[in-house]
């Protein structure tokens, strides 16, 4: 699929693998919606890669149809990457034996309405926006990347909350790329593994932290870096046989248990 010409979403795309995403949609010569919570950055970046900066909590339906608005009256939205989320991390119960002391609720609510709800909020929208395009020689209007992860396979503990909402992530995608393919819009969804973003931290000490983490990775022993995560994701946009599919880009790991 051809996106030269035509508008594109990120969610989540001041930093790290959005921001990454973002910046290798516009070199292919997609105009960026750049959507994120973070003004600051988020602006920066659409100076920089020529696109435009949309605020957008995607738990906020209204600030979604805003986004995809702006994205459809620039060109045609045929690419959508869902890269917003969140992880805190929480044991299931205390060690105390009181239910006080039990995970938090409203944070697994929370995360669940970031990761997985938001995700689908936007896809739902989006790809509402897509069908309205005209069709290419394939009959595809669109197409979607949700981000995973491989706490959905390979959650560790205390990333109930997380691991639950990447993994429904990973179980939307089938069925909602058969809804979709009704309408000409594919769908597909990318699992990191360890990767090199902000949330480590900078200086000596998070480099030695990095360092140490790439070392329970297959091959190559280190994190992977935003560019290589997203150069998957364009795969997934552009490649017309690609539909339904769950792609891991981890180096080869499989988290243990802690």
């Amino acid at each position: 699929m051809d996106i030269k010409g035509s508008s594109a979403i990120v969610t989540g795309a001041a930093s790290g693998i959005g921001a990454a995403a973002a910046r290798q949609l516009a070199a292919l010569g997609a105009v960026v919606v750049v959507a994120d919570v973070q003004t600051e950055k988020g602006e920066a970046l659409a100076q920089e890669i020529g696109g435009v900066f949309a605020q957008v909590d995607v738990t906020s339906t209204e600030q979604v149809e805003a986004a995809v608005n702006a994205a459809a009256e620039i060109a045609p939205l045929r690419a959508v990457v869902n890269s917003a989320g969140v992880g805190w991390a929480a044991r299931t119960i205390g060690r105390d034996g009181q239910f006080g002391s039990a995970h938090d609720l409203d944070l697994y609510k929370k995360v669940i309405e970031i990761n997985l709800i938001g995700t689908f909020d936007m896809v739902r929208i989006a790809a509402t926006a897509m069908s309205r395009n005209e069709p290419d020689a394939d009959g595809c209007r669109g197409a979607i990347v949700n981000l995973a992860s491989v706490a959905a396979f390979d959650g560790q503990i205390g990333q109930a909350a997380y691991s639950s909402s990447k993994g429904g992530i990973v179980g939307m995608t089938l069925p909602v790329a058969r809804d979709l393919s009704a309408s000409g819009i594919r769908l597909n969804t990318v699992a990191p593994g360890l990767i090199d973003t902000p949330i480590y931290g900078e200086g000596p000490d998070a480099e030695a932290f990095k360092a140490k983490l790439g070392e329970s990775v297959l091959f190559p022993k280190r994190l992977g870096q935003p560019a290589e995560l997203a150069s998957m994701v364009i795969e997934c946009l552009t490649n017309p046989y690609m539909n339904g599919e769950v792609v891991r880009v981890d180096g080869g790991i499989r988290m243990p248990p802690k």
